[in-house]
């Protein structure tokens, strides 16, 4: 794992860490976060809410709740669509402080949004 990957999975964790009180931590250790809702009646499940993993080439941050609601996509920066893998994933191998600010309000605008569900 190159040296920086553990700074970058830190400041991404840090973007999912407010949200953990109302959610349920289901791993925890230095290369593995994730995170999933209680149990939701609308989907009569527990819900995969989000994750940050280190990869042997980058550092993946999760966001289900695009997966959910796309739409959130909407006006996101190039930049950040750029680094998408798949509907729900953004790889990251370095800090970028704007791209990090950028996916606090999605997740952020996510939430508020699963609120509403």
């Amino acid at each position: 794992m190159p040296d920086n990957f553990q700074a970058v999975f830190e400041r991404l964790k840090a973007i999912l860490e407010p949200y953990a009180p109302n959610l349920l931590v289901r791993v925890d250790d230095a290369a593995n976060y994730s995170l999933d809702t209680p149990y939701v009646e609308k989907f009569k499940k527990e819900v995969f809410f989000g994750a940050v993993q280190v990869k042997k080439n980058y550092v993946s941050f999760h966001l289900m709740l695009v997966y959910i609601f796309p739409d959130l996509l909407n006006g996101s920066s190039a930049a950040l669509k750029k680094r998408m893998q798949g509907k729900s994933c953004f790889n990251f191998t370095s800090i970028n402080e704007e791209l990090m600010a950028e996916l606090e309000d999605l997740t952020r605008r996510g939430v508020e949004r699963f609120r509403q569900v």
